[in-house]
């Protein structure tokens, strides 16, 4: 078995974090299907929650990519599969504040269902600075945030929010309530049923979240990687950013 570079925290905060910023540059965003995304820039790059191709994400293809540092914000096959992941890169999975080769991330706890936790148990929000600009991913967050969380978390940049709703994730309604919240200036919805889930997958689509917004505010990209800057990340109006996964070889494009 391959030996993993698990890192654990050396300490959590109940307070605002200061995360230093990191040199400003272009910041790499690549989606690789559900919740897992490439974070990619001069300093690092990052890969969020690597899954098994299996129920929700049975038609996406394994996201066996190069990187230096993985978050997850579960062991859950469509979270943690570390597995997958190709070298040894060092590994983050528990709530705390870390520093890894000088780049502070802080992971939050939360809860991936609503029974306490007791079904799918702890979620981890992760939060962190790439190129200069503020990054929230919520992973599968499952209930509301409490006013502690909130603090916690602060006011990003970019917010990947699950918006599919499941047993598992927030539904659209939900995720609606918490981008108004946290007030990021871009919103990437995450976590909702598309062309490569199989019967069984009891994701929603994110038409119901997408609703809530004004329809200048959405964009589509086509395809899955986008480049961004901090003088591109909006001054005013929120904007929500949608992906469109093109190369699972399904034939159908989510729109």
């Amino acid at each position: 078995m391959q030996r993993r570079n698990f890192l654990l925290a050396g300490a959590s905060l109940l307070s605002a974090p200061v995360l230093a910023q990191s040199p400003k540059s272009t910041l790499t965003i690549r989606w690789l299907g559900h919740t897992s995304f490439l974070f990619t820039s001069g300093e690092m790059r990052i890969l969020v929650n690597p899954f098994r191709p299996l129920a929700c994400t049975k038609g996406y293809q394994k996201p066996a990519v190069d990187t230096d540092l993985v978050l997850m914000s579960s062991r859950l096959f469509d979270e943690g599969a570390i597995e997958v992941v190709p070298g040894n890169p060092k590994v983050l999975y528990q709530p705390g504040v870390y520093e890894v080769e000088s780049f502070k991330l802080q992971g939050i706890r939360t809860l991936h269902d609503t029974r306490e936790g007791r079904r799918f148990g702890v979620n981890v929000v992760w939060r962190w600075v790439q190129g200069g600009i503020t990054l929230v991913h919520l992973g599968g967050l499952a209930v509301p945030l409490t006013d502690d969380q909130k603090i916690l978390i602060g006011q990003p940049d970019i917010l990947f929010v699950p918006v599919g709703g499941g047993m598992k994730a927030m539904d659209g309604a939900q995720a609606v309530e918490t981008v108004k919240a946290l007030n990021p200036k871009i919103v990437v919805p995450t976590h909702y049923r598309t062309p490569a889930a199989d019967a069984q997958c009891d994701l929603a689509a994110p038409e119901a979240f997408l609703s809530a917004f004004p329809k200048e505010n959405l964009k589509v990209y086509p395809g899955t990687e986008i480049s961004l800057s901090p003088n591109q990340i909006p001054k005013t109006a929120l904007h929500v950013r949608l992906f469109t996964y093109t190369n699972f070889n399904l034939g159908t494009r989510v729109t």
